[in-house]
């Protein structure tokens, strides 16, 4: 694809949000982890990676836990996914991605954003298609042959192996996240993964201007407030 993985540091987005909103937003996501398997993150890989998304933001470990126990007992709630697609300020593409328990509450949240600052909802479909959905996996390292060979002996469809100033970024359909990171973790013992997310890349980034790049950051300080807003995905090329 001879692209280069863009980190996004999720925490320039995120500075307005307090410590409830974050925790709010993982145990949404833990809860329904576990509701939809088990309650067990040994035998769930998707609570897994939630489990340790959570650590790595700092979230208590009780919060984690509530959220298990709740999904193992009589919890009521039914959260359920909701994306929405549209134009950002300078023309910029948007992907918001959310978990709901009221649909006509969040759409209505989601639609003042774009109102507010100019920006336009757009149909289901029509924006996600400029996007990739993938699963990323990035570590430090310059050895691509050995994670090659670790791909292929693990049998997993990767799309795309990068190395790029001592780090690597291995590129892979979402399906083939979790066996593409046990993989690495078998093949590298005590490996630290800086980035391993399953998300949308844009195919292709735009540079925004001054001025729309300080609505942009608006619209997405908007967003992040929103309760129901779990991920934020867009196209737009991140300064530094």
């Amino acid at each position: 694809m001879g692209r280069i993985f863009e980190k996004r540091k999720h925490s320039i987005w995120k500075t307005a949000a307090s410590n409830s909103k974050l925790y709010s937003k993982f145990s949404k996501q833990l809860y329904m982890a576990a509701k939809n398997g088990v309650p067990d993150p040994a035998a769930n890989p998707a609570l897994r990676n939630f489990v340790e998304r959570a650590k790595r933001e700092n979230v208590p470990s009780h919060v984690i836990d509530k959220a298990i126990l709740k999904a193992a007992g009589t919890g009521s709630e039914d959260f359920q996914p909701a994306r929405y697609e549209g134009f950002g300020p300078g023309g910029s593409l948007v992907i918001v991605d959310c978990l709901t328990d009221n649909n006509t509450r969040t759409i209505s949240d989601v639609r003042s954003c774009f109102t507010k600052t100019g920006s336009k909802l757009a149909a289901n479909g029509s924006v996600v298609m400029s996007f990739d959905h993938m699963a990323i996996l990035s570590f430090e390292g310059d050895d691509e042959d050995k994670v090659l060979e670790a791909m292929f002996a693990a049998d997993v469809a990767i799309e795309e192996v990068e190395s790029k100033d001592g780090t690597i970024t291995v590129f892979a359909p979402p399906t083939e996240f979790y066996k593409a990171k046990t993989a690495l973790l078998e093949a590298f013992p005590g490996l630290e993964l800086e980035v391993q997310e399953i998300t949308f890349l844009p195919q292709v980034t735009k540079v925004l201007s001054k001025e729309d790049f300080a609505a942009f950051e608006r619209f997405l300080g908007m967003l992040s407030d929103c309760d129901d807003v779990q991920e934020i995905h867009h196209n737009v090329s991140l300064p530094g």
